[in-house]
């Protein structure tokens, strides 16, 4: 064999650096009252080299969008699929025909590279109590069983999205670690299943929510920082929250039987606003320490040298109709703005430091609605508080980026937002005769008078499209059951 031939083959045989590193991607959520184009996101995600996303749902808009990018992707079924899914073979048919077998890429097609159906958005949260347990194991066997007759089965894997709170240890410790006892027989189920097709374990880990929650985990030991005090379980050193959860894990795992399972952590990330030590200088100090981690490969204590075999960003791009029952950060978990600005630098894992911002954004008019200051504003607050029911005023709450703004900016910054999410109009600048639109920006320091995007591709829009889902999918449940009545 020629010196020159040797060579080559000796590279060829050297793993990439993506490959070393495990795969990197993000979560592309579209819970927006205006979210970003989708083909504005792909572009964002093609420029900043990001080459895996994980969906919420099987948008087709968004669906039309990926194809032809050879991104991997991982498209999700909402909750609200689940009990439909479990209970019709045919529904499931339907949904992989309509939402894969349609766009699927076998090659270098033009088609979509899906990699996996994720059954549901994290169903075993706690705060979801039961009602999603009957219905995920039959719904995973059904559409599995659909994927097979659609001869996709050795190209799309079926996995379930667990939550962060899916596993515990009441010590504190990795040792401990344990599934809820509410989910044992369930979960079991699920890892037998998951075993037999070769699926691996989806799994939220949140350093953020553990630093919150836990008063043992401090800020430095959640950012991955040298100077943080390790905690000893054992024999086992543990430097950083990541680690301390992710083995806590494993030894849930292992305790019901499944100690090699492959593990993917679905969504990790560290939120910019809405409550204190949520910011964005915060954010990067974790991203970067997160990103380091995975790229040295050191593994953990109960897993040296083999991290998870994907991670994905939580997330994309902020939201701002996210549910915020466990706090106003959850609409703030972006890498990005809402319209595709990096907030921080970070490094996917392409040697550029800096992240490539969404180009050519359409905005709405350089509009704003705020308090009008000649008007009685003796009822301002309570107006104010009614926008912000409807309207997304997260970044005023204790914590948040404008909460240290005076009364009454206050409540111009409620009624810009909602003002802004209702498209501009003039008639939702009224409050009372207490709105007043200008062109001059409010905006001030660290707090953001957003203008929203000036798009067709709204929020009514993409719920209308779940809707429409769900009824089909019921139709369809109802049409089989009919057969034997």
């Amino acid at each position: 064999m020629s010196p020159y031939l040797t060579l080559l083959v000796l590279l060829l045989a050297i793993p990439s650096m993506g490959s070393l590193a495990g795969a990197i991607g993000v979560n592309w959520g579209t819970n927006a009252s205006h979210p970003l184009p989708p083909a504005k996101v792909v572009e964002l995600l093609k420029s900043n080299n990001i080459a895996k996303v994980k969906l919420f749902d099987a948008d087709p808009l968004v669906l039309e969008a990926l194809s032809g990018s050879n991104i991997g992707v991982t498209v999700g079924i909402p909750n609200s699929l689940l009990k439909s899914l479990n209970s019709s073979k045919k529904a499931a048919e339907s949904w992989v025909h309509d939402n894969v077998t349609r766009y699927f890429s076998a090659g270098h097609g033009n088609g979509v590279r899906f990699e996996y159906v994720a059954l549901g958005d994290e169903p075993f949260l706690q705060s979801y109590s039961e009602q999603f347990h009957p219905f995920i194991i039959g719904a995973a066997m059904n559409i599995q069983i659909a994927l097979g007759r659609a001869n996709l089965a050795s190209e799309v894997k079926v996995v379930v999205p667990c939550s962060f709170d899916t596993f515990l240890s009441e010590s504190g410790k990795p040792s401990g670690g344990h599934f809820r006892p509410d989910l044992n027989k369930t979960m079991i189920e699920l890892l037998e299943f998951l075993s037999k097709h070769h699926s691996p374990f989806f799994v939220t880990i949140s350093p953020f929510i553990s630093f919150h929650q836990n008063k043992n985990i401090s800020l430095d030991f959640a950012l991955f920082k040298e100077t943080a005090h390790p905690h000893k379980d054992s024999h086992k050193t543990y430097k950083n929250s990541f680690d301390l959860s992710y083995d806590t894990l494993v030894t849930a795992l292992s305790t019901v039987g499944f100690p090699e399972m492959d593990i993917v952590v679905a969504q990790i990330g560290w939120p910019t606003d809405g409550v204190a030590n949520a910011t964005s200088s915060t954010a990067e100090i974790f991203m970067k320490g997160l990103i380091n981690h995975l790229r040295s490969r050191s593994g953990t204590p109960l897993r040296p040298r083999n991290p998870p075999i994907e991670t994905y960003i939580y997330s994309l791009l902020d939201e701002d109709q996210r549910r915020t029952a466990t706090g106003n950060f959850e609409r703030h978990w972006g890498v990005f703005t809402f319209d595709g600005q990096a907030k921080y630098h970070l490094n996917f894992g392409q040697n550029a430091e800096k992240l490539v911002n969404a180009r050519n954004v359409e905005y709405l008019p350089s509009r704003w609605c705020v308090v009008n200051n000649n008007k009685d504003l003796s009822n301002a607050t309570a107006i104010a508080l009614e926008a912000c029911s409807v309207a997304d005023c997260s970044a005023i709450s204790p914590g948040g980026s404008c909460y240290n703004i005076s009364w009454p900016r206050n409540i111009s910054y409620a009624f810009n937002s909602y003002y802004q999410q209702h498209n501009q109009r003039h008639d939702n600048c009224d409050f009372g005769g207490l709105g007043l639109i200008t062109t001059v920006d409010p905006s001030a320091d660290n707090c953001r008078f957003s203008i929203e995007l000036r798009t067709s591709y709204s929020a009514s829009l993409h719920g209308a499209y779940l809707f429409l889902w769900t009824v089909l999918l019921m139709f369809s449940t109802f049409t089989c059951l009919s057969k034997f009545t």
